[in-house]
C-alpha cells in the first residue's frame, strides 16, 4: 500500500514527485542562507517534516537575474518557507523575484523568514524629501501573491523599529520575533555563576527589552554632554564589580556602543560584554571591537546572531565574538505559525 501511494504521487507529466511522501514542508534560501538552511534541516526531527528545495541562482551576462525553480509541479499543494537575507541590496531583486514565482505554483501556504529586516533604520520621515525606506520595502515584501491559504506571514527577528509593522499591507502578515531568548539561555549555559547586570543604551531599549529580562538587575544608560563631549551615566541600576552586558537590536559602526561599554567601566564594572541581534559592521568596523584604542578595556565577550551571514562567517572565531545560530529558534517559529 505504501508503494502505490507513493506511485500515485506525480505530475501533470507522469513523472514523480520530487518531495518524498511525509515530508509537508518545502525550505527554500538563498544562496547566503544556505549554511543556515542546512543547520535547521539537520535538526533532531526535522528530516522528517521538511524537504530542502532547490533554486538555480545564476545571472545574464548585464548582472541580472538568470533564475530557475527545480521541481515546481512538486511544490503544488505544499506548505513552502523561503530563508532570506537581504544585508546585500544587490541580491534583493533575485530574491523578491523568487517570492512572487512561489505562489503562482500553488503552494498551500509560504512563510517568509527575514532574520534581518535591513531599512528598520529609515522608519520615519523627520524632514520634506527624506524617504523611509523601510516603508518601501514593507510595500515590496506586501505584494507577494496570495497562497491557497491567503497572505504570506513574514517572521521578522527584531525589527528595528516596532511600528515598522504597520508599514505592511494587508496581503501579508508580519510577526515580530526576538533571538533575546536564544542569548538568556546563553547567560543561563556560561555566566550563572556570576553577579550580572543587563545594560540598555537608552530609555527605549529598556522599554522594548527590558520585560524579557526578568530577575536580572537592568541598567539604564544615558548620554550627558560635558562641553564637546558626551558621557555616558547611569541613570538606574546597579554595575559595580559586576558582569555588565550591553543589549541592543543592531550594530553597524559600533559607536554607542564601545562609548557605552567605556562608560561602565569608569564606572565600576567588573567586565563589559554585549548582545546584539543583527552584526551588521559596513566596511569592517568590527576591527573596532577586535583591535581597541590603547588605553580603552576591550569587550570581555560579544554576542550576536547568524542574522547577518555574511557577518557572522567573518567574525566567527575572532575574540570577543561568538554567534549564537537562529536555527533551532527559526524552525520553532516556523512549526509554531
Amino acid at each position: 500500500m505504501q508503494w502505490l501511494r507513493e506511485s500515485r504521487e506525480m505530475t501533470a507529466e507522469g513523472v514523480p514527485l520530487a518531495f518524498p511522501l511525509g515530508k509537508k514542508i518545502v525550505l527554500f534560501h538563498s544562496p547566503e542562507m544556505k549554511q543556515l538552511a542546512e543547520e535547521i534541516l539537520q535538526l533532531p526531527g526535522n528530516q522528517a517534516l521538511l524537504f530542502p528545495g532547490q533554486i538555480e541562482w545564476k545571472n545574464f551576462e548585464d548582472g541580472f537575474p538568470n533564475l530557475f525553480i527545480n521541481h515546481v509541479d512538486s511544490i503544488r499543494g505544499r506548505h513552502v518557507v523561503f530563508l532570506a537575507s537581504f544585508l546585500n541590496p544587490s541580491s534583493l531583486l533575485a530574491q523578491l523575484a523568487v517570492l512572487y514565482a512561489l505562489p503562482k505554483y500553488l503552494v498551500k501556504s509560504l512563510i517568509l523568514v527575514c532574520p534581518y529586516f535591513p531599512t528598520g533604520t529609515m522608519e520615519r520621515v523627520d524632514a520634506e524629501g527624506q524617504i523611509a525606506t523601510a516603508v518601501t520595502f514593507a510595500r515590496l515584501l506586501s505584494n507577494i501573491p496570495l497562497t491557497q491559504r491567503g497572505p504570506a506571514k513574514l517572521i521578522i527577528y527584531d525589527i528595528h523599529a516596532l511600528q515598522n509593522r504597520f508599514y505592511f499591507g494587508d496581503t501579508s502578515v508580519p510577526l515580530l520575533v526576538s533571538a533575546v531568548p536564544l542569548f538568556i539561555s546563553k547567560l543561563e549555559s556560561s555566566h550563572s555563576d556570576e553577579e550580572i547586570s543587563i545594560a540598555f543604551p537608552d530609555e527605549g531599549a529598556c522599554k522594548r527589552f527590558g520585560k524579557m529580562f526578568a530577575g536580572f538587575e537592568l541598567v539604564i544608560c544615558t548620554k550627558v554632554r560635558e562641553g564637546d563631549k558626551r558621557i555616558v551615566s547611569v541613570k538606574e541600576g546597579e554595575i559595580k564589580n559586576r558582569h555588565v552586558f550591553i543589549i541592543d537590536d543592531l550594530v553597524k559602526t559600533g559607536g554607542t556602543l564601545i562609548e557605552c561599554k567605556n562608560g561602565l567601566y569608569r564606572l565600576g564594572a567588573a567586565k563589559v560584554s554585549a548582545f546584539v541581534t543583527h552584526a551588521v559592521f559596513p566596511l569592517e568596523s568590527w576591527k573596532r571591537f577586535t583591535q581597541p584604542k590603547e588605553g580603552e578595556q576591550p569587550f570581555h565577550h560579544f554576542y550576536t546572531t547568524n542574522s547577518c551571514p555574511e557577518t557572522a562567517e567573518t567574525i566567527q572565531g575572532k575574540k570577543p565574538f561568538e554567534v549564537l545560530s537562529l536555527a533551532q529558534s527559526i524552525s520553532n517559529n516556523v512549526f509554531k505559525y
